[in-house]
């Protein structure tokens, strides 16, 4: 059976000022921004290559990324099986968003979970252009 392996992201709406926010938790929390204006957490004991990176972003409060979620929120979920994952899910009748996708980080999906939540599902792989065509 295909599992969660981590948390491969955190993106949430703000209300306001995106950049403005952002800068708050750079300020305050220490979260060290990157230039796409989101940051990048490594846990350096997961085992995986690209050491459990979790990404952190804001949305602009207008963001039609978290839809049809209304949502203020989206959690990515690193999985170790996506393909496998999705047949499961839509076996139980789990509603799929869209995907699979494959970027050159890897393969997304999006499914909804039962409170109207948009959930992302991402099946990392070494950054490579060639995995848009896997």
């Amino acid at each position: 059976m295909a599992k969660i392996t981590g948390i491969g992201g955190i993106f949430f709406k703000c209300k306001g000022d995106r950049a403005a926010l952002a800068a708050w938790y750079e300020k305050h929390l220490g979260l060290k921004l990157e230039s796409f204006g989101g940051a990048v957490l490594r846990w350096p004991d997961d085992p995986s290559e690209d050491k459990g990176m979790t990404v952190w972003h804001l949305a602009d409060h207008d963001s039609k990324w978290f839809s049809p979620s209304e949502s203020s929120f989206m959690i990515n979920y690193r999985v170790d099986h996506l393909d496998e994952m999705l047949t499961d899910l839509r076996a139980a009748g789990v509603t799929i968003v869209s995907g699979p996708e494959s970027h050159e980080n890897g393969k997304f999906a999006w499914i909804m979970d039962p409170d109207g939540n948009k959930v992302e599902l991402w099946e990392p792989m070494p950054w490579d252009e060639r995995n848009k065509i896997a």
